[in-house]
């Protein structure tokens, strides 16, 4: 009887050995799991923020572009632009290029 039950301990033994080595085992496939999602989530948020920083850049050069379209719907505003931008007079006008004075250093 006492053969018995060391048989049977060592059985009951075995089987909670393998049971605790599936465990563990188990346990560091979810923790590996749980570190590549981190390590995503690390990689996410820094590309997200980049995203942004983009769009804001893009959202500001549209409203600049946006705004000057607008100028250019008036005529006032295309007709100043002409003449200041590019020397374009009317008719019988002179245009005078003055340089600009030189600061003494």
């Amino acid at each position: 009887m006492k053969k018995e039950k060391k048989s049977r301990l060592k059985l009951k033994g075995f089987v909670l050995n393998i049971i605790a080595f599936v465990v563990f085992g188990v346990s560091l496939v979810l923790l590996y799991q749980v570190s590549l999602q981190i390590v995503e989530t690390v990689n996410m948020t820094a590309r997200l923020n980049s995203v942004q920083e983009q769009m804001t850049i893009l959202e500001s050069e549209n409203d600049f572009l946006t705004e000057q379209k607008d100028k250019l719907n008036d005529p006032e505003y295309v007709k100043n632009y002409a003449r200041f931008g590019y020397m374009l007079s009317k008719e019988g006008e002179q245009i005078f290029y003055l340089p600009e004075k030189q600061k003494d250093e």
